[in-house]
């Protein structure tokens, strides 16, 4: 959601700013704009793709080696060229680009037209950069002052970079409750949202802290305070990210390359931790945690979207293995409904992103009420691998494709892995049990492969069901959180209306809806509630229903029922769903490239929900 991107040092900006900004389209955005000082202080910027503002910049003189850009995903005022970043302040001497949401911008807003100022764009970022100019004229201060005091009066959450025609060789950035990092190179500093436009410059960043500005001059080391005047030392890390990851790879899309890299991503979230032959399961991220976890009144878990998907995996998964009471909230619900807390609760925060920001909330939250906290994520240095108290990272790679498939079943593996380690060391799995998921689990890289083979299978089916104005997909147990997720998923990249109900839920409503024209989805394994699974498929035949149906390898019984079943290998009940997923990213990948939509940037959606 938003992207920022900024350079200085002895190369021409314009094509680097570029290149970021291309980097940075999976995040989502309706409008993308560059600012570049050499002499005089450029900002050209417009509503529409980052291919638009290039086309529209061609030909203009943006000779420089300072500058900014930024993608933006419109919150105040609707998507225009006026509204898109960066903005200037009132003299054009200053240029801003900003992520987040500042909260009380309407107050000072207010105060500013007061004072004689005049507002080109209904944001709140041109609000701030007026603020700042103002500061500095009326309290006569240094640049970095002025934004220093500026940030002590705003309330809200942003990730800003400054760029001054009067100083054509410093850039100031800062960040709360947005992510922002800082690349060093030779002779030369990128800012940017998120690592993905570093990686081919440089390896060494830094993370920026909440309430953190960086001041960072051409031919001066880095320079960091907090916006409470303290100096702070830079820590530098080197950022485990390969080039590789972040192009397409031969495939037509990312959303399809993810899906075909589940196996892999899969076997990262376990590498090292599960090792079938010793019989353990290691997460060395929550070690000093595991007696929390094992001493744990219950478990709440919170996420967004997808990953509060994978939190509903979690819960039986836990309640069946450790045999502790798990409630799974949204965390935009979370935060503000008053929840009971107390010191004898495990909060898991998962989120692919690692800056969902309603989940950064419910962890403030949480931490408040004195819960320990654990957080589930695929982004080293993000926001809520930093607020945790402990935690562990998926290892799914970069997931570009706005639509998640692989950080989902990244996340349901690490769920497990966590659960059995609580089980075994609470005595709630005999040995005999837990050494045979162990081997299952072992075997299910290898059998995401051999479900990745229905791909043409579904390809066909897609065809059938493209133009299809609504679709519900059933499922019972483990499968009903894959129901909910195969739902998302087709109405997130195909704009089909879908939803996703235990299939016993179908007679309390949603079977109204089914005639000869809906496609109806079950997720129909061979474990725990088939037999009423199949009476429910038998329910919706007899509405004359198009059924599509996930089945175990070999089965009969539902393939005499349905108008399509696609197969998935043998499993584990628990385990279903990281096979039972597969045809359905598939189908709505599918689905939605026929239908002419963009799979990897959705309309309206944006990769890393930042603001609520």
């Amino acid at each position: 959601m938003c992207g920022i991107i900024a350079y200085l040092g002895e190369k021409p900006a314009y094509p680097i700013l570029m290149k970021g900004l291309y980097r940075l389209e999976y995040r989502g955005y309706d409008s993308a704009g560059i600012a570049i000082l050499n002499k005089e202080l450029t900002v050209i910027k417009t509503r529409g793709k980052v291919s638009e503002l290039e086309h529209f910049i061609n030909g203009k003189n943006l000779h420089g080696t300072i500058g900014i850009a930024h993608t933006r995903w419109a919150t105040h005022g609707e998507p225009n060229d006026v509204n898109a970043h960066p903005h200037y302040s009132q003299s054009k001497n200053l240029a801003i680009i900003h992520n987040g949401i500042i909260e009380n911008y309407g107050t000072l807003r207010k105060e500013l037209i007061h004072r004689g100022y005049e507002f080109r764009s209904n944001t709140d970022t041109e609000t701030l950069i007026h603020l700042i100019e103002d500061i500095q004229i009326k309290e006569g201060v240094e640049l970095v002052e002025a934004v220093r005091i500026a940030l002590n009066q705003v309330i809200g959450a942003y990730a800003i970079v400054i760029i001054s025609k009067n100083d054509p060789d410093m850039l100031i950035a800062a960040r709360k409750s947005s992510p922002l990092v800082v690349g060093i190179g030779e002779g030369e500093f990128f800012l940017a949202s998120d690592a993905t436009p570093l990686i081919e410059h440089t390896k060494d960043v830094v993370y920026l802290e909440d309430e953190e500005l960086a001041i960072i001059r051409r031919g001066h080391e880095l320079k960091i305070k907090t916006i409470k005047n303290k100096e702070k030392t830079p820590y530098i890390q080197k950022m485990e990210l390969n080039l590789s990851a972040l192009e397409k790879g031969g495939y037509e899309h990312f959303m399809l390359k993810e899906i075909f890299e589940q196996p892999r991503s899969i076997k990262d979230s376990m590498r090292g931790r599960l090792n079938v032959k010793k019989g353990t399961v290691k997460l060395g991220g929550i070690t000093e945690y595991e007696q929390k976890l094992v001493n744990a009144r219950r478990v709440i878990m919170v996420a967004c979207g997808t990953s509060w998907h994978a939190a509903l995996v979690g819960e039986y998964i836990f309640e069946d293995l450790a045999r502790i009471p798990v409630e799974v909230e949204y965390a935009s619900e979370f935060r503000y409904r008053h929840p009971i807390l107390n010191e004898d609760d495990v909060v898991i925060a998962i989120s692919q992103s690692g800056e969902t920001a309603d989940t950064m909330a419910a962890i403030e939250l949480a931490r408040d009420k004195g819960a320990t906290i654990i957080g589930i994520c695929n982004v080293v240095g993000s926001s809520i691998a930093r607020a945790t108290d402990a935690g562990s990272y998926t290892h799914a790679g970069p997931e570009i494709g706005v639509a998640s498939t692989k950080a989902f079943t990244a996340q349901i593996t690490i769920l497990l892995l966590m659960a059995l380690t609580i089980a075994e060391k609470k005595g709630t799995i005999s040995r005999l049990r837990y050494q045979e998921i162990l081997t299952e689990l072992e075997q299910i890289p290898e059998k995401v492969t051999e479900t990745l083979k229905v791909n043409d299978q579904v390809k066909f089916i897609a065809n059938l069901y493209k133009d299809s104005r609504n679709a519900l997909y059933l499922g019972r147990g483990y499968n009903f959180p894959v129901a909910l997720e195969g739902a998302l998923k087709l109405k997130e990249i195909s704009y089909i209306h879908a939803e996703g109900y235990p299939a016993a839920e179908m007679k309390h409503g949603p079977i109204a809806l089914i005639d000869e024209e809906m496609p109806v989805i079950f997720i129909a394994t061979n474990k725990g509630t088939y037999e009423k699974v199949l009476i429910n498929i038998e329910e919706v035949k007899t509405r004359k229903a198009k059924i599509i149906a996930i089945v175990t390898e070999h089965d009969e019984r539902v393939a005499e029922l349905a108008d399509h079943v696609i197969e998935i290998p043998e499993t584990e009940e628990m385990l279903v769903p990281l096979l039972a997923t597969i045809p359905l990213q598939l189908l709505s990948y599918h689905i939605a490239t026929m239908r002419g939509c963009n799979v990897d940037q959705p309309r309206n959606l944006a990769k890393s929900v930042t603001v609520e």
